[in-house]
């Protein structure tokens, strides 16, 4: 199922049907009417948009809803919430300041040590990598830069995001998060909750291209599987989610958000002999797994660009 209907994934799939957006008032019913036609057992959200919709509808969908509770996934997406709850669980957070003014946000970036250190800036809930800057002095483009580098749109002055923010339409100061910049390594975490199991695959991100991770490998750290099962647990959660943590100046693992779904590249966790995403089915069919299987202790995965070509009625890869 997708929004539109020109999609490549409409091409590897059995059935595919459109659907509206999970914000429209025919949204259920469309649902329902799959459920009730494809003979649909388990529905299994993979945006943040149908996961927070589908949290507070799921007795009204004609089918087994893969999603935790709606207080869950509300927990959830939201980053300053999560820092403090990991906070009151010994977990440890970057140093973060939430903000609603423009003062406030010079005052939070100077107290984190801008203009010699660089910030994160970033709303408390948003989708994928919208809102998110890295605030680093020195910043701007130099002819020597425009002919050298591609352009990279995170990182920004202090002064550019001020002056970004003053062209708000509303005229409203928007919420946002100002923390410390983690300059270590940055991890991703598959996990699953259920009624007899618990699990937690840390990957390290090797190589990251517009937030989704195009290289990484499977890294059994036991302080990242600790703590995110002890966050999960206190949020909530159930079935398949994951956790990002990046590691700070000493090698310590800070917490930096949580993805109350399905996440995007959730199948490299397979290369450790652990399926987050059927055992989240078997749950949801009341079929628990009561047992983990052996986990390797070694993988890869890469994800690299392909290609789709049709022709009439069949399809071709490229």
């Amino acid at each position: 199922m997708d929004l539109k209907n020109d999609v490549i994934g409409k091409y590897w799939v059995e059935k595919f049907r459109v659907v509206p957006a999970p914000e429209d008032d025919d949204y259920v019913d469309r649902i329902n009417e799959i459920c009730s036609n494809d003979d649909i057992d388990v529905l299994i959200p993979q945006t943040t948009r149908e996961t927070a919709k589908l949290s507070k509808i799921n007795e009204e969908i004609d089918a087994e809803v893969v999603v935790s509770s709606a207080s869950a996934i509300e927990r959830a997406n939201n980053k300053d919430e999560l820092l403090k709850i990991s906070k009151d669980l010994d977990i440890p957070i970057p140093e973060s300041h939430l903000i609603r003014s423009n003062e406030g946000l010079i005052r939070a970036a100077r107290e984190l040590g801008y203009p010699s250190k660089p910030v994160v800036v970033k709303p408390p809930v948003s989708f994928g990598s919208r809102g998110f800057r890295v605030l680093r002095e020195g910043t701007s483009w130099t002819a020597m830069r425009f002919l050298t580098e591609k352009p990279n749109a995170i990182e920004i002055t202090l002064d550019e995001l001020i002056e970004i923010l003053a062209r708000n339409e509303d005229g409203d100061f928007p919420e946002l998060m100002v923390s410390e910049y983690l300059p270590g390594s940055e991890y991703s975490v598959d996990a699953f909750l259920g009624k007899k199991v618990a699990v937690a695959i840390p990957r390290l991100r090797k190589e990251i291209v517009n937030g989704i991770s195009f290289r990484t490998s499977l890294e059994y750290r036991n302080d990242i599987m600790e703590y995110t099962l002890k966050a999960a647990k206190a949020l909530g959660l159930q079935y398949a989610f994951g956790f990002q943590f990046k590691l700070d100046n000493h090698g310590v693992p800070k917490v930096l958000e949580c993805n109350p779904r399905v996440q995007g590249t959730m199948v490299a966790s397979l290369f450790s002999g652990v399926n987050v995403i059927w055992m989240s089915v078997r749950e949801a069919i009341h079929q628990p797994v009561d047992n983990l299987p052996k986990v390797f202790q070694k993988s890869e995965f890469y994800r690299y660009w392909g290609g789709l070509g049709t022709r009439g009625d069949g399809f071709s890869e490229i």
